[in-house]
């Protein structure tokens, strides 16, 4: 049995997809088979594809005749199949270094409690540019998942990549499949299930790289707002669980709140009152006066500042 199963589900990325199969099938961790996914991608990803499915490590190369609709739905699929002891979801429009795998095992196993081993990613702009690298204080360690979650993943997700962690399969075997109705919060679902079983090791290495693109699931969802729906959803899900301290969900509710202020002149004005709603109903009710009094105060700021562009745009 393979130690690693590595699961790659493609939809549109090909010209992506060299570089990324690449980083796969020349890592020096060898242990590993690979699932290949496709999600009926009308470009010409198949093409490109059919020329790696013949690889010995290969033990799966499946093409949807319909999109899933979910890449998380895909990710369950490959997850199914899965042999090997551990799972990378290897997202085929991203790369990696050679050694991600030896690095992420070996932390893995250091502690058979461990159920997610990451590293460190940058985010990569279509022109190469570099907009973010992750960080951690310390080359390698070990925390409780739990504590970890409750710290680092309710106002942002830490993990914010799948390819820059691998996840103990035996650990996702309860998991619920509700990480699967999401179309863009779907992998913090995930890490979040799975933290809440056991420990984490954190790499303090940078070896993998998240291509922010135009066609971005991410990208859209950050333009439009949309992703405070979902997260606002995975706030409520985890509430609704008793996961973690009510105040925990509180401050997470708050912070993503006033972070939306910033950013609300430039959403529209429907998805603007959905999102306000959505926001107040998960707060308690101190908390929801002194946000919606905000929220009507930063609209009116708002109002006057473009009443006054207007006004000097005119003479």
């Amino acid at each position: 049995m393979p130690k690693v199963t590595i699961i790659v589900p493609n939809y549109l990325h090909a010209p992506f997809l060299k570089q990324r199969m690449d980083s796969i099938f020349n890592q020096t961790f060898t242990d590993y088979e690979v699932i290949i996914l496709d999600d009926c991608s009308s470009d010409n990803s198949v093409e490109i594809l059919n020329e790696y499915a013949k690889h010995p490590k290969v033990s799966h190369f499946i093409i949807n005749d319909k999109n899933s609709g979910s890449p998380f739905k895909q990710w369950e699929r490959g997850i199914q199949l899965a042999k090997g002891d551990y799972i990378w979801i290897a997202e085929s429009d991203d790369w990696c270094e050679l050694s991600l795998l030896d690095e992420l095992v070996s932390g893995a196993l250091k502690d058979e409690n461990i159920v997610v081993s990451y590293c460190q990613s940058q985010i990569v702009l279509d022109d190469m540019s570099i907009r973010y690298t992750s960080t951690h204080s310390k080359m390698s360690e070990i925390l409780d998942g739990n504590e970890f979650a409750a710290e680092n993943m309710l106002t942002g997700n830490k993990i914010f990549n799948a390819a820059m962690a691998i996840f103990k399969k035996s650990a996702y075997i309860n998991v619920p499949d509700e990480y699967t109705n999401y179309k863009f919060c779907g992998d913090w679902v995930l890490w979040i299930s799975i933290l809440l079983r056991g420990k984490v090791h954190i790499s303090g290495k940078v070896l993998n790289y998240f291509r922010n693109h135009s066609e971005n699931t991410s990208t859209l969802f950050y333009n439009t707002g949309l992703n405070y729906i979902e997260e606002l959803n995975l706030l409520q899900y985890f509430r609704n669980l008793d996961s973690f301290d009510d105040k925990k969900i509180q401050i997470a509710v708050k912070t993503k709140y006033l972070d939306f202020l910033k950013l609300s002149g430039t959403l529209s004005s429907s998805i603007k009152k959905e999102i306000s709603i959505r926001f107040l109903s998960i707060l308690k009710i101190n908390d929801r006066i002194t946000l919606h009094l905000r929220f009507y105060a930063h609209s009116i700021k708002f109002r006057i500042m473009k009443l006054i562009k207007k006004n000097y745009e005119r003479y």
